[in-house]
């Protein structure tokens, strides 16, 4: 009971702190941000992100002195404090940056709570488009406040699936590329999201994905009832020193299974 209500409480904060970054989101959104580019091919970062990334950690850290703190745009990769922490933020201040450079609505801001390396509280939320997914553990996912749930299909073939199109190349499917239908959006986030909420049937995810793109969504889709693991079939592992999983494939049990049997070599294969 008692860490059920922490996860209650946690889930109260990361609310709070997503809606207040969309506020400062808000000001810059189609309002001539400054861009950079980060190098070594982790693509742009604006003025906006920076913005929202320090009120956020300033706002959480705050609140839960004791946590450990992953960020994209907190040198991620190289202040491995956070390792000594058995909780931890995990944080994509604006999630679908190249979006929101191009003046679309589909960026979101992605938190999660992660303890002992799974996720236990979480919100994604679009400030542009009024949605608020959350969940934590335990307590089912919601949208907007009123709860969500993952699609039962049966059967992989005609699954509607967020999938970019250089994943779906034969190389990545040893078991046959399935009949799917592909779809995408530009937040990795708000992909898994969709995934929890029912609009799509599945999210495959070839590349590896790193924690702050997925920790969060990852609770809301697990929370709605799908079934979410790397592209390998394993469990996903949050907080480790890559910061990082080997992709990303969350659908409904019958959906997931086709997929899997897909990109997994068949039995006795060479």
């Amino acid at each position: 009971m008692q860490a059920h209500d922490a996860y209650k409480d946690d889930l109260a904060l990361l609310t709070e702190a997503a809606l207040a970054a969309g506020k400062i989101a808000e000001r810059y959104y189609r309002n001539d941000a400054r861009v950079w580019d980060k190098g070594d091919g982790q693509g742009p970062v604006t003025e906006a992100d920076l913005a929202v990334n320090a009120q956020l950690h300033s706002v959480l850290t705050a609140a839960r002195p004791g946590y450990g703190w992953l960020s994209e745009e907190s040198n991620p990769l190289g202040d491995l404090s956070r390792l000594g922490h058995e909780t931890c933020f995990v944080i994509d201040p604006i999630d679908g940056t190249r979006a929101f450079i191009d003046g679309q609505p589909g960026f979101a801001h992605a938190l999660a709570v992660i303890h002992k390396g799974q996720p236990v509280a979480a919100v994604v939320y679009l400030p542009m488009l009024a949605l608020t997914y959350a969940a934590r553990r335990g307590g089912g996912a919601t949208l907007n406040g009123v709860p969500i749930s993952a699609s039962a299909r049966a059967d992989v073939d005609g699954a509607h699936v967020l999938i970019t199109r250089p994943a779906m190349d034969p190389v990545h499917w040893p078991g046959g590329v399935p009949a799917i239908k592909r779809e995408f959006r530009p937040s990795p986030a708000w992909r898994l999201a969709l995934v929890g909420e029912g609009r799509f049937d599945a999210l495959v995810t070839i590349r590896d994905s790193w924690d702050w793109d997925i920790a969060g969504a990852a609770l809301i889709a697990t929370e709605a009832g799908a079934v979410i693991t790397d592209r390998h079939g394993q469990p996903l592992r949050f907080n480790r020193a890559e910061a990082r999983n080997p992709g990303v494939v969350a659908a409904g049990p019958a959906v997931h299974a086709g997929l899997m049997a897909g990109l997994t070599a068949p039995q006795g294969a060479a």
